[in-house]
């Protein structure tokens, strides 16, 4: 049986040179009145300068847990982090003193979280709040810090931006609100950025303008790029690469066309079918059948064998690997990695 070893791969856009940001082997649990739920179980993933990794999966998959421990903003307790490595540009941040870890939160690795109106200050302008990034982490005087602002509201294309920068969040629309939050990421020109569920609440056409902004930016800072979401219509056409996640594991990676056409598992081939489209107008959109499982009481073998159309005895007793996915013929085909026991019959037919 051969297992892909993550660790050994080339990284980067071109598959070449040491990764920005290295996640190996990470475990997550959060003490509950119900028990230990493993969160995130055994996570690897990379992403290189330049480069788009799109993190997917249904709510609780684990998704947003592992960008938490990556920014170090896990609520320690009831959280813990038992066992992995977390490695930006060579370092271990997991090793790091508190200190050394907020040196690099904000300058080095930025968030973008999902809520805008709940992560802005309400009784702050959104011009005081990146501001303070300036006047924090680079010193700036009020009015340089506020000149600051303006440039990077005009950079994230809010209309105006001069005459706004004293306005309050309510006071804008939620796909502006957004783009403040894009604004505020990009304040201190990170290396890496870390985009979860950016498109949350928007309606169609806002998402596509909040997607092609990050895809612009990433563009010009060749800023690494980690899209955190359960939507696979938003990024067919920004991210590089996918890894799929399922109830705190990864159950298949890919590039991201490769995916689309070929999916390897029988998880994310139930993720494509779900979306809509415009050639079944009028037919019952599929649905996954059954919920992901609760995560103090996963089930032994593969998680997704109670929902999973293609489960046989070995997928309730053996937890299934990372296989490398590979042709018909046996030809390698590069990035690609399935949790299946049966990814043959899923991909191939």
């Amino acid at each position: 049986m051969t297992i892909i070893d993550e660790t050994a791969e080339s990284f980067g856009p071109q598959g070449t040179g040491q990764p920005l940001l290295e996640v190996r082997d990470l475990h997550v649990e959060f003490t509950t009145r119900d028990g230990v739920a493993k969160a995130v179980n055994g996570v690897n993933y990379s992403v290189g300068a330049g480069e788009t990794l799109a993190v997917l999966g249904e709510s609780g998959s684990g998704k947003s847990v592992t960008a938490q421990a990556i920014m170090g903003i896990l609520d320690m307790p009831p959280g813990r982090i038992p066992k992995g490595e977390i490695f930006f540009r060579g370092q271990d941040m997991l090793k790091m003193s508190g200190e050394e870890r907020r040196k690099i939160r904000g300058n080095r690795i930025a968030m973008i979280f999902q809520d805008a109106l709940s992560s802005l200050n309400p009784v702050l302008s959104v011009g005081y709040q990146l501001g303070e990034m300036f006047r924090v982490h680079q010193g700036l005087s009020k009015k340089a810090a506020k000149a600051k602002s303006i440039e990077l509201m005009d950079r994230v294309k809010i209309p105006a931006a001069a005459a706004r920068v004293n306005d309050y969040p309510h006071q804008f629309s939620g796909g502006m609100r957004q783009r403040i939050m894009i604004a505020m990421a990009l304040a201190l020109e990170p290396d890496l950025i870390i985009a979860d569920e950016p498109t949350t609440a928007l309606d169609v056409t806002v998402q596509a303008q909040v997607m092609d902004l990050l895809a612009e930016l990433q563009r010009e800072y060749h800023m690494g790029l980690i899209l955190i979401t359960h939507d696979l219509g938003v990024v067919a056409d920004v991210a590089d690469k996918i890894a799929v996640m399922y109830a705190g594991r990864i159950v298949e990676t890919a590039p991201v066309h490769e995916l689309y056409k070929r999916p390897a598992h029988p998880y994310t081939r139930g993720l494509l079918d779900s979306i809509p489209r415009l050639d079944q107008k009028g037919q019952e959109l599929y649905a996954i059948k059954g919920l992901p499982p609760n995560l103090t009481r996963v089930p032994s073998g593969c998680a997704f064998n109670p929902r999973c159309p293609q489960a046989r005895d070995i997928c309730r007793t053996d937890v299934p690997p990372l296989f490398p996915v590979t042709e018909r013929d046996g030809g390698e085909l590069a990035g690609r990695g399935s949790a299946c026991h049966f990814w043959k019959e899923t991909i191939h037919g």
